[in-house]
């Protein structure tokens, strides 16, 4: 292909992809499995023709992209909700992936007849989740789930993938270097996440200080900062003979739960670039497979799934979970919600590069594991999640024509405020409502409209303010607004 040819298809790739997944938010289909679909279809097998079978570059485009997204991941997590299942989710990230490795391996080689360290692989290689699938779709369908279910859920799919990662290329030097002994794995483990997690922790004080520090003239070249010492925080930690993915989470996290100019920007910037690399990563993935290798393996393909869905998961769940207070029907949630993503497919990549005998197997059963995994877990969920009595409605996000950016320089949050309709404080002027003095109501939001107020603005039941304020006046605020009369 020439370079316009190439520059042409990843236009059009990337066009029907973003269009595509229109699909995933009405009819409640992972939007993963979109962007595979868009690439098995460019394919060899498919309407594209297109002939892509080289595992390595697979490989470094999918690392490459997971970087970023992990670190977005990071970026995103509400740590303030995260700190409360901290070790519920670092157990579920550790030992949850070693159970599921260890119960899908001996799986493996009852049903594919692999020896045991070969199963162990491909036990290694499923054994992390997505949890992004899963919010995915309850987005599409407005649902939430109760407490601490989506922090748990979010804390435990971004920080799992280290294990599965060092996991699976522990097995892999198992099964090419001669008379390596499993215990090796054990100081190899404290190395790699000790070194990952000093370096992830020690690159995020790093981007702190240069962003607080840098004072460039333009506002555009600070996600560009991030984007450096991202990539140098992996590159530094695999050095070291640590583990990167690990490294980039835990610096993104650091970033994300500390105030600093700027920071709205650069997590909207990191957001759209992990969109890109998740299509990039999944349509690359979707290329390389050939939908006619995944026939002769339906049947154990599928009954492998199974057993991932109905025992292996939700096993390693409550052995994880048996020693802190969370409910059998909350358990089975989680058990229920452990999709499988693109990182498998990544890590079944690996073999290719490694020179294993199976290599074809491992990335054709892994692939066809990660597609049923979705497609059945995925499109059952809102089903589930409302069966177990775990769901409650989303509340809409009210878009404003403003935006407030919180940094440590201002001791304040923009917050909206609902007033009830029966609320004391309908029909009364905002002067009359002794806001407290540190607290300021920006905006009000009626019947689609905006309205500037003023002292001699009236309050109607409906309205929703945009309130500026510390958290003591606007609880202050708060109460005065439901509860007026009592005051």
């Amino acid at each position: 292909m020439t370079f316009e040819t190439i520059l042409l298809w990843f236009a059009v790739l990337m066009f029907a992809s973003v269009l595509a997944s229109k699909i995933s938010g009405r009819f409640a289909v992972p939007v993963l499995l979109v962007f595979l679909a868009i690439g098995i279809l460019a394919g060899s097998e498919g309407i594209g023709m297109i002939y892509f079978d080289n595992a390595p570059l697979a490989r470094s485009i999918g690392t490459i992209a997971l970087i970023f997204i992990i670190f977005s991941g990071g970026l995103d997590t509400n740590w303030a909700e995260t700190k409360s299942v901290l070790w519920p989710g670092v157990i579920l990230s550790t030992l949850g992936v070693l159970f599921t490795a260890i119960i899908m391996g001996l799986f493996a080689v009852l049903i594919l007849k692999f020896t045991l360290f070969e199963g162990m692989l491909l036990g290694s290689i499923v054994s992390s989740t997505d949890a992004a699938a899963v919010f995915a779709i309850l987005r599409s369908k407005r649902i939430n789930l109760k407490k601490p279910l989506e922090p748990l859920l979010e804390l435990e799919s971004g920080s799992n993938d280290p294990m599965a990662v060092f996991l699976t290329l522990g097995f892999i030097s198992i099964l090419t270097v001669k008379n390596m002994p499993v215990v090796s794995l054990i100081p190899r483990f404290i190395l790699d996440m000790g070194i990952g997690a000093l370096v992830g922790y020690g690159m995020s004080r790093l981007i702190i200080f240069f962003i607080r520090r840098l004072q460039l003239d333009y506002e555009g070249l600070y996600p560009v900062i991030t984007i450096s010492l991202m990539l140098f925080t992996y590159s530094v930690a695999v050095f070291l003979k640590g583990n990167g993915i690990l490294a980039v989470y835990l610096a993104g996290l650091g970033l994300g739960k500390t105030d600093f100019q700027y920071k709205r920007n650069i997590m909207k910037f990191h957001d759209g670039l992990a969109w890109i690399c998740q299509i990039i990563m999944f349509v690359t993935l979707g290329l390389l497979v050939f939908p006619s290798h995944l026939v002769p393996l339906i049947k154990a393909g599928l009954l492998l799934t199974l057993l991932l869905m109905i025992v292996a998961r939700p096993l390693s769940v409550f052995l994880c979970l048996l020693p802190f207070k969370i409910s059998l029907r909350k358990k089975a949630m989680i058990s229920w919600v452990g999709l499988r993503g693109a990182v498998p497919i990544i890590l079944a990549t690996f073999p290719y590069m490694a020179g294993i005998v199976k290599a074809d197997v491992y990335f054709n059963i892994v692939f066809f594991v990660v597609i049923a995994s979705v497609f059945i877990q995925g499109s059952s969920i809102p089903f589930v999640s409302r069966l177990l009595k775990l769901d409650m409605p989303m509340a809409r996000k009210k878009s404003y024509p403003i935006e407030f950016e919180k940094t440590a320089a201002i001791d304040a949050e923009m917050t909206d405020v609902i007033v009830p309709y029966n609320s004391d404080a309908a029909g009364k002027m905002i002067r009359d409502l002794k806001v407290p003095e540190k607290c300021l109501i920006v905006l009000i939001s009626r019947n689609d409209t905006f309205i500037i107020p003023s002292g001699n603005s009236v309050i109607e039941g409906g309205d929703i303010l945009l309130v500026l304020a510390n958290k003591p006046d606007l609880s202050i605020l708060q109460k005065r607004i439901t509860h007026l009369g009592k005051e």
